[in-house]
Order: structure tokens, then sequence, then C-alpha cells
């Protein structure tokens, strides 16, 4: 896999000095101090600096324990964060370092790296000893049914326990089963999430922030609307959080959108939705829909799908429903035929049918949509504790995914994990899927109801349907784990960037005339933008490569054909000073590099070897203002496909706050006469930065988003070439085209950004 570490490696790439003066060599920076946080998980570091006008960002690393095959924690915050928070004081000199994530009674080795203006850095290492937690929860008191596996394959190593079982809601924990991190407001509650690099905990009807380094932040009491409990969970919105509250008229049918501040920016009533709905379909809803303290609804999850902007809305009693996010009009309903809502024609209209083999969902929790547009529930198997008739009840639980055909009206079950049948969690529990097929599985609540001991039991399952690990809590069920969802805290930063394909790369062989690299690209809106391009060679061997170009020259060309910027050795570029202050400058002083401000259209990167040298190049674009209304909204890049390191591969960045929605394409055959030798069948993978294949597609009809291609005119003219839609979480990605049977030839590569 050297050829894909590559290529996610330039997205963090280092520039070095290597015995010349710089701003690391300049600066000394002492560590003078330490001071315990607001729980065992949280230190502060005091650094004292010679200068800090220089620092750009420091960086902190947590050093996994011995035999743990976990990624060490890790957090970059950049200057802008730090002198925000107060915790850089230029007039001193002096850093105040918050590190979380400890492990507690125990001596952290605790690695820093300090990053400068001119693109250098340097390195330190202390060591933060912690007390031990006193931990009422008896998460420290886990049975482990299955002790952390040596796979490495697993896509996420930590994850958040919601429970309120004690005031340090929520805790977060790696996949040895060691707490990480408790909240520091006093809280005991289910209600929480992870977003915006903080925790967001309800309280009663209020909500907080707690930030990773123990601040809490009151947010918004929304009594002032009519709330007067905040309950089950907190999820993602298109915009913000979506809370399930109960207002002073109805209990659990409500959810509210927030924004990172706490401020309402959308509000839903099921009870309006659905009266309205029977009403037309001339029903009466008093006979369906109650108000407080009738629970008719019980309202315990909302995911938000991108691709059709909507909410899959869970109601424990009745089904699950899918409505638009603008206009609130039901599209459809999943739920048990056997169920009371089942009575009403103006519901059923709405009804999916059930594929032959497949099971409703029954007082289901946790709803989500997967990376290929399923729907994916925990089903508690568990039937209504209001309604009569209450539907079906089954003797165990089980997570489960479903095709939604809605031309057919048909939902189809795809996936399952019924454990033979052997686990009983009829109320709480979720499932969630990380990287594809890598789930996180909660059973909140194992054993029978309502009399016995319950258990707590996650399960962490790879992408092969392997067990990694399986543990198992106390015997307060619920409140030790209502929900668990899986969390990256490897590469942390602050601030958290926003969801945006970013920091665009292309990698390739580069020759003479058709076979040189060209990379296109187009910047969407009405303003300027400022992007970074850059053209690689000689930093490639560092990684591997034995074929790399070793002088590339990197030429710009606007829709005319104009040539508006030449580079060939960056330094000597007008914008050397600026790519080295965003550490953008390259490693060898032969590589190509410019910074150029460039008004809404397309524009062409031609990357080739000086005086027709040959060999592996690299075409980067990164947006350096991806705040401003413009955007750099795809990258095509036109090269030679062969085998092992003359594979094409694109690589792409997805911000660190929501999911994209991202269009990969791979040409060969329609690319025709404008080339002497097309690629005839092109193969394409997308991998993400662990190295696990997540997608792939041969011949894009074949795909499960061809009808979605279709619309959205992105689908290729020959069948042979290859396409998919992704709606991946945020992290880097790489998509690799190469010829089917071994073919070669010349392909190209797209990656369209539609959010």
């Amino acid at each position: 896999m050297k050829l894909l570490l590559l290529t996610l490696g330039i997205f963090c790439f280092v520039f070095l000095h290597h015995g010349l003066a710089s701003d690391a060599t300049d600066t000394t920076i002492n560590i003078t101090g330490q001071a315990a946080g607001p729980t065992p998980f949280i230190s502060q570091l005091t650094l004292k600096a010679s200068a800090t006008a220089n620092i750009k960002a420091i960086k902190f690393e947590i050093a996994p324990k011995v035999g743990s095959v976990t990624r060490p924690l890790t957090a970059t915050y950049s200057r802008d964060y730090l002198i925000g928070r107060g915790y850089l004081q230029e007039a001193t000199n002096t850093i105040y370092l918050p590190v979380y994530g400890l492990y507690d009674g125990f001596k952290n080795s605790v690695g820093l790296t300090y990053e400068f203006l001119d693109g250098s850095s340097s390195e330190a290492a202390t060591s933060i000893t912690t007390p031990a937690f006193s931990d009422p929860c008896g998460y420290k008191s886990v049975t482990k049914l299955l002790p952390r596996t040596q796979d490495r394959s697993l896509s996420y190593d930590y994850f958040m326990v919601k429970g309120d079982c004690s005031i340090y809601s929520p805790t977060i924990m790696d996949t040895d089963g060691a707490i990480r991190w408790v909240g520091s407001a006093g809280v005991a509650d289910i209600s929480a999430t992870l977003y915006d690099n903080a925790a967001y905990q309800a309280v009663g009807h209020s909500l907080l922030r707690i930030d990773l380094d123990g601040t809490v932040t009151f947010l918004h009491n929304y009594s002032d609307v009519g709330v007067n409990y905040i309950h089950h969970n907190i999820d993602r919105g298109k915009y913000g959080l979506i809370l399930d509250v109960d207002t002073t008229t109805y209990t659990e049918c409500t959810n509210l959108e927030v924004d990172s501040a706490g401020n309402i920016l959308k509000r839903w009533n099921m009870a309006d939705i659905i009266s309205a709905a029977m009403i037309a379909g001339g029903d009466d809803p008093d006979d369906f829909i109650h108000q407080a303290p009738f629970d008719w609804f019980h309202n315990n999850g909302v995911a938000y799908n991108r691709a059709d902007d909507s909410l899959v809305i869970s109601s424990r009693q009745d089904f699950v429903i899918c409505i638009d996010y603008e206009t609130s009009a039901i599209k459809w309903i999943l739920g048990d035929p056997t169920k009371k809502w089942h009575e009403f024609p103006s519901l059923v209209k709405y009804a999916l049918a059930l594929a032959p083999g497949s099971l409703p969902p029954a007082g289901q929790h946790a709803p989500s949509i997967t990376y290929n547009q399923q729907v994916m529930v925990f089903d508690n198997g568990y039937g209504s504790l209001i309604f009569q008739p209450p539907g079906v009840t089954r003797s165990y639980s089980a997570p489960r995914k479903y095709r939604i055909d809605l031309d057919k009206r048909v939902a189809t079950e795809v996936w399952n994990y019924d454990m033979n049948q052997s686990v009983d969690s009829s109320i709480c529990s979720s499932v969630y899927e990380d990287a594809p097929f890598n789930y996180l599985i909660d059973y909140a609540y194992v054993g029978p109801i309502p009399a016995g001991v319950h258990k707590a039991q996650l399960l962490g399952l790879n992408a092969a349907g392997e067990k990694v690990f399986y543990y198992q809590y106390g015997d307060t069920g619920c409140n030790q784990a209502f929900n668990s969802i899986p969390l990256h805290l490897e590469d942390t930063k602050f601030p958290a960037v926003g969801p945006q394909a970013l920091n665009l790369s292309t990698r390739g062989k580069i020759s003479p005339g058709d076979y040189a690299l060209i990379g296109g690209f187009i910047i969407t809106g009405n303003s300027s933008k400022q992007v970074a391009l850059r053209v690689l060679g000689p930093s490639l061997t560092r990684a591997g490569i034995s074929d790399a170009l070793m002088d590339p020259v990197l030429s710009l060309y606007n829709s005319s054909g104009k040539v508006i910027a030449n580079d060939d050795n960056w330094s000597s570029d007008p914008a050397a000073a600026e790519l080295a202050a965003d550490g953008l400058g390259p490693s060898d002083p032969a590589e190509a590099a410019t910074i150029q401000t460039l008004a809404p259209g397309a524009y062409t990167i031609v990357a080739s070897g000086k005086g027709g040298a040959t060999g592996v190049g690299l075409v980067e674009a990164y947006d350096l203002s991806p705040t401003s209304s413009s955007k750099l909204a795809n990258i095509s890049t036109r090269g030679y496909v062969g085998s092992d390191e003359d594979a094409l591969i694109s690589g792409f960045i997805v911000g660190d706050v929501a999911s994209a929605t991202v269009v990969v394409r791979a040409l060969g055959p329609s690319l025709g006469s404008a080339v002497i030798h097309p690629l005839d069948d092109p193969e394409l993978t997308i991998y993400d930065s662990n190295g696990a294949a997540i997608a792939s597609d041969d011949n894009w009809q074949d795909d499960p988003n061809v009808l979605d291609l279709q619309s959205l005119g992105l689908a290729p003219s020959n069948p042979v070439e290859s396409a998919t839609i992704l709606r991946p979480p945020a992290g880097a990605y790489s998509a690799v085209v190469r010829g089917a049977k071994g073919g070669a030839g010349i392909g190209l590569v797209e990656i369209f950004d539609l959010d």
C-alpha cells in the first residue's frame, strides 16, 4: 500500500530544514510546569518561548499503553485558536497548553511538535502523571467477553458512551476499554454527542457545551420556546444538531435543530405533521395522536440524509418515518404492519412494502444513513408499550440495514447482526457504522423486561465481520450505556474545519505530449479564491517511489487556453515566502509551486518534466480561503494509467465537522480521439486514510447510485467507465484508477464536491 500512503501523506507534509537557520532553530521553547485539570484525564502544560510571534501551531500526542494497537490520541492547536482562548500570551511569550485524553492513574508519555510560520518544526517530549479516577459508573470494572484483539483494521479507536450513571456524563473510552475523558459539568444525563470538537450535553431543558479541555459553557435554556425536557439523542442535522424534546403540549414528538451556539434553526412537530397527513387522507388524528403526558410517538433519534434533504425519524412506539427537511412532507414510513398505525389508510399510503425475507424494525433506536444510502437502525424487537395492537415482540434484538427503493416503494433488509438470536436488548441501544462495515453496537439493556439484572454490552466489528472487542458492564442497563458512538480522536484540529472537500491532489506518470499529467479544477461562486498549486517529484522518493520525476514544471491555464502562471523552482516564485509561511513550501528546490488568486471559472494545471523528462509526479490544489463565498468545486486529472506505481491516484479531504457529498468518476473510452491511447476499461477504488477500500466500481451502471448519477447529469457516456457517489465522514481519501485486467492507457479521474 505504499502508493496509497504516499498520496495521503501529502496532506500533512512537514517542511524540514536541513542544517539551515529557521524559526525552529532560532526559537527556544521550554516546558516549565504542569497543572492538573478539572478531571484526571485533562492536564495543562506551561511553555515558555524565547518568542511566540513565529509559532504557527502546537500538536500534542499521547502514546498508547504498551501492547495497545489503538492509534495515539493527538490534537493540533492553531496559533489563532490558542490566542482566542487565552492560552497563548504574546506579551510574556507564555503558552498554556491543554492536554486531554490522558490515562488516569498513569505516567503518560506525551510528545509535542511545534510548527513555525516558515514551515520548520521542532519536537519535545514530557511525561504527565495523573491521579486515579474514582469511577461511579463501573466502566473500570468491565467484563471483557473478548479483550481488544491485535487486529488493526478497525476504523475507529475511540467511542463516546452516553449514560446518566454519574455526574460525569458523557464518557469517552478507547477500544481497549480504558476511560480517556469524562464530562466536567457535573451532569448526569443520557443526551449528548461530540460536535465541533466539544461534547454537547443536555441537562433538563438546557444545553451545555463541554470543550475537550474541560471548559463548560451554558448555551441555551429552551423553556423560552415551551420545552420542558431534552431527551434521548442529540444527532447531526443539516446545519447543526437536532435535539429530541418534550414540550408543554406534547411528549417526545418534537425536534429542534440548533447551531453550535445553541440558537434554534428549525423546528418539527410530528403531531402537527402526522395530523395534517391523516386529515388529508380522511382519518381522524384524535384516534392516534394525543397530547402530553400520553407518549404516543416516543421519538428517540433522527438522521439527516444529505442525499435527498430529508430527516429519518425513529418513533419507538410506531415506525421509522422520513420527512422532507424543508417542507415536512412525509416521504415514506417503514414499520411493523401489525401495529396500530397500520389501521389508518392515510398512513398506510406512505408505507414501504417489505421485500421477501425482510423483517420490519420493532421498537427501534439510533437511525442512521450509511455511506451507500441505506437506512440502519438498532431493532430492539419489542412491541409498542402504548398502543393496541402492540405489534410483534421478538426474543432477541439485532441491528438492521435496509435498502430503500422509492420507485417500487420497497424496503429490503440487506444486513443484520442477530448474534444467533441470543441477545435481547429490548430498550435503549444503538448501532453506528464508522468506515463501511465497521460497527459499534451498544446492547444497552441485556436481560428480560421488566424483571432481572440488566447488563450493558459494547461490541466492535471490523469490515470482515469479526469481533474486535466485546465488553460487558454492571447491572444498571441504560444508565451506563444508553447509546454509544464511534469517535476519531487520533488527529483533531483546533479550530474544526467545516464540511468541504479540500486539498485535492492527483499522482501519476508524467511524460511528454499526451502523457503529461493535466489537472483541471473549477472555482464556483461570485468572488475570487486564493489557491496554492504544487507539482512534486523528487520528494516522492522518500515514500519509496523509484521513478519520481526529478525536475517538474507547472503551467496554469485559464479556460481560454492562456498561460496565467508558470513555475519551475518554487523558491523563485513570487509567492515563495507565503508558501513557506503556510507550510506548503516543497521540500526540494526543484519542485514547483505557486499561489494564485483566481476569479470564478475553469482552470488547468499542466505538469511536465523539464527538458522532456519522465517520471511519477504529484499535482495538488489547496483551497487557502475555504470560508469565502466561492469554492473549489472539483478537480479532474488526465494522465497515464498503468499498474503498480503508474496507477492514477487522486486524493481529497473532507472537513472535520460534517460529511460532504462527493462524486468520483474514472473515464477512458469517452476520451476518444482527444488522446492517442485512451484507457479501454477503467476500474475505480476509493480508500480511506487507513488504507481500507470503502467503495469500488468497474461499470457505472452497476453502481448502487446509478439513478442519482443520471439525475445529476454525471453519468459517464460509456458503460465500461466508472463512477460512484460518496457521503463519507471527515477524513482523507484516495481514488485509485487502474485498467481492468491490467490494461493501460490515458485515463481521467474526476472529483466533484456537490455541497
